[in-house]
């Protein structure tokens, strides 16, 4: 633990979060990879293609979810309202122009906009994360917004368990969330049934590999690589499972695989990280809110223009890839550097020293 003044050891913690994550670097390629493979199943979707194990991008989102919050916050000095405050900050803004933006692309141009719904009520609760049910799933303005509300909902779990003893926070933590799932089945149709899914089990599998991770657990290379080429395996396989076997079963155990065989093969064998992946990690959250407003601009210039059949999936996929990327640029990097500015480098050496001085 620091034993600076809590100013000082609070600025300490908070240039770490991003530092840690990003210095993971497998999780900044699945982080990518998750992204764009979202973005490959609408698109299949809205062709007709096959591609429909693209959606567990999701759970291999919902994963790193859990281990990121365990690793940026286990050992540190507990903070909750700041926590909670940092997320919203985080997620909040631009999900809110993303929502305002596409509620207007459903009133000016409904037609283009297949799957959305919008009324008033649907467009304050996809707001505040609670909107509108439809046959028992959330259903927001912005449609894959419904994992936000799943997180959003971590989010709170995870702030209350900081109010606890460090001791008690991984086992309180993963047992409220298998609490509630194992309150699904008692609930009726409705939000708290749509809210107590075991998806959410997948957040305390993230948690569970993070811990494992920070306590210094290794694996070999091999054991590590092969985890994650089981992961994808069953990924690839998972079309051939009951439709009926619960998604946190189907997609959610491969991508625990997945995130845990990465993140251990890379503490094997640490890698000098590419630009290219690092970069989409970095723009995963803009491609994941991004695409489908951009996809549906650029389904209607590429059928405007008269693309041939042939080329519009591949041409829609890339041009929705490129424009959502370049929307991270523009509107989330200035955004997250407006309301988490990073101190100058001459404040984090005077801070560094300051923390040395008092710790001694």
């Amino acid at each position: 633990m620091c034993n600076a003044t809590g100013a000082v050891c609070a600025a300490i913690w908070r240039d770490l979060d991003r530092s840690i994550v990003t210095s993971i670097h497998s999780i900044q390629y699945l982080r990518g990879l998750a992204a764009c493979a979202v973005v490959c199943f609408h698109v299949s979707e809205q062709f007709g293609g096959p591609f429909d194990v693209g959606a567990a991008g999701v759970d291999i989102f919902f994963v790193i979810s859990g281990f990121i919050m365990w690793v940026t916050t286990a050992g540190r000095p507990a903070d909750p309202w700041r926590f909670m405050g940092r997320r919203i900050t985080r997620i909040v803004p631009l999900y809110w122009i993303v929502t305002v933006l596409t509620a207007a692309g459903i009133l000016i141009k409904p037609q283009f906009f297949y799957g959305h719904f919008f009324s008033v009520p649907n467009f304050v609760g996809s707001l505040f994360f609670v909107p509108v049910l439809q046959e028992n799933a959330l259903h927001p303005i912005v449609i894959q917004g419904w994992t936000l509300c799943y997180e959003m909902m971590f989010y709170l779990v995870f702030t209350l368990v900081l109010f606890l003893g460090e001791r008690w926070r991984f086992g309180v933590l993963t047992g409220a969330l298998v609490a509630i799932v194992a309150l699904h089945s008692i609930f009726p149709a409705g939000y708290a049934r749509a809210f107590t899914d075991p998806v959410v089990l997948e957040f305390a599998a993230g948690v569970g590999v993070g811990r494992l991770w920070l306590q210094g657990a290794r694996l070999p290379l091999g054991v590590g690589l092969a985890m994650a080429g089981a992961g994808f395996l069953l990924l690839a396989a998972s079309p051939l499972f009951d439709d009926e076997m619960p998604r946190a079963l189907r997609w959610g155990l491969p991508a625990t695989l997945i995130v845990a065989g990465a993140v251990f093969a890379e503490r094997a064998r640490p890698f000098k990280p590419a630009a290219l992946p690092s970069f989409l990690g970095d723009a995963s959250y803009s491609i994941y809110l991004w695409h489908v407003l951009v996809g549906v601009l650029t389904t209607g210039v590429v059928l405007r223009i008269g693309t041939p059949a042939a080329l519009q999936p591949a041409t829609i996929l890339v041009a929705t890839l490129v424009f959502s990327a370049v929307l991270y640029l523009v509107a989330e990097k200035p955004l997250v550097a407006l309301l988490h500015p990073q101190r100058p480098k001459g404040a984090v050496k005077a801070r560094d020293a300051a923390a040395a001085g008092a710790a001694e």
